[in-house]
């Protein structure tokens, strides 16, 4: 592996189901595939494994009854605004069911012209025509229909998520705004939908003067009449059935060390080990950012904390070595990644090396593995991630 760098392998599993010995299948699908492929399990190689897979072996499901009863249990019944939801069946869908069934009279604010992961409502060139700025402007549904009409059909999806969040909804309004306190012209009750941004928004609304303000976070973060929950709420759910979603896993921080044991029986070796969902990055061409769960990555070993620590290679060549070539210039190199400081930040040789967290990294890469469609490769086997140019 001497002149190799980073490989990613997806690995292919038997389909998780609830009950299933997770840590049996997954240090057995890695040795396998380590036999067949001709390679072997070393110190420092990293398993990523989706949430997906954790949270269906846990069976951490709940219905969208149990959803509208957490609902209705917090915010008693009556008229409910929900602020800044995601424009997804599979990500909202369900959820959106759920809270309409919990409360009297729904209303919904959309932001505009996108969602917070960039599912796009109407183009941000047609408001500059129509003389709108979203950073301002607040709409009815009526108000928003006379100046865009109806081209509010998503690109990719083909959906038109106005009129299909109205059909699934029931009894609501839709209001558009991304003043998060425009909600409270509806209602004082207000459920806040964003996923990154929900603290602040929450913040704004309660300082508004809202009655009750909660998040997603804090709807089925319990079980309700025996239903799954999370941490995390109903942020990271996902449509299972059409009855049902799947939460995000639980118990996430005792899993991966006890998979990080087992591999250790099994191989000798010390991996880390960590649990991943979506990516941090954004498409370049349709502008959706993938991040809709709460986090990259909800548990992982010790290993997998921090951040890089890394030269830029090519700003060292042209610059501290720029009259070395061939053999001397690739020393110079090695000797300078070997002595380099335990911390480069405000070091210019550090310069364009994103200080992003290793797990966010990590986990970003086995998203884009994995893929999240019909590759059936759950499981990521990431080595040489800890390796550099300087290495033995």
């Amino acid at each position: 592996m001497k002149n190799t760098g980073v490989i990613a392998r997806g690995i292919v599993t038997p389909i998780f189901k609830q009950g299933d010995d997770i840590i049996d299948m997954i240090c057995e699908s890695l040795l396998k595939a380590a036999k067949d492929g001709g390679f072997t399990l070393n110190d420092n190689d990293i398993v990523g494994i989706t949430e997906a897979v954790v949270g269906r072996v846990q069976g951490n499901y709940a219905s969208l009854e149990q959803v509208s009863k957490d609902v209705n249990n917090k915010f008693g019944g009556g008229s409910l605004g929900i602020v800044f939801p995601i424009l997804s069946r599979n990500r909202f869908a369900n959820t959106l069911i759920g809270i309409a069934g919990g409360c009297d009279k729904l209303y919904i604010q959309l932001s505009y012209p996108q969602d917070e992961f960039g599912n796009t409502l109407i183009d941000l060139a047609v408001c500059d025509e129509k003389g709108v700025d979203p950073h301002s402007d607040s709409f009815t549904e009526s108000q928003f229909r006379d100046i865009f009409g109806d081209n509010t059909v998503h690109k990719f999806t083909g959906v038109d998520y106005i009129k299909y969040y109205k059909e699934i909804a029931g009894d609501c309004e839709i209001v558009f705004s991304n003043d998060p306190t425009y909600i409270l012209n509806y209602t004082k009750n207000i459920l806040c939908c964003d996923v990154h941004t929900r603290y602040r928004t929450q913040a704004y609304i309660q300082k508004a003067g809202a009655e009750k303000c909660l998040r997603l976070d804090e709807i089925l973060n319990k079980p309700v009449d025996g239903s799954g929950f999370s941490d995390y709420g109903l942020l990271g759910a996902n449509k299972a059935t059409d009855e049902s979603l799947k939460l995000f896993p639980r118990d996430t921080e005792t899993l991966v060390y006890d998979i990080q044991n087992e591999l250790k029986k099994r191989t000798g070796s010390v991996l880390e080990v960590m649990i991943y969902g979506d990516g941090a990055f954004k498409d370049p061409v349709c502008g959706i950012w993938e991040l809709a769960d709460p986090v990259v990555s909800p548990a992982f070993t010790k290993g997998l904390s921090g951040t890089p620590n890394e030269i830029k290679i090519k700003y060292i060549a042209d610059n501290d070595f720029a009259d070395l070539t061939g053999q001397a210039l690739t020393d110079k190199i090695r000797e300078r990644i070997k002595s380099k400081s335990d911390n480069l930040v405000g070091d210019m040789a550090s310069q364009g090396t994103t200080p992003r967290r290793i797990h966010d990294l990590v986990g970003s890469l086995c998203d884009l593995v994995a893929g999240s469609g019909d590759r059936g490769t759950p499981i990521v086997l990431v080595q040489n991630y800890f390796k550099n140019y300087a290495s033995e």
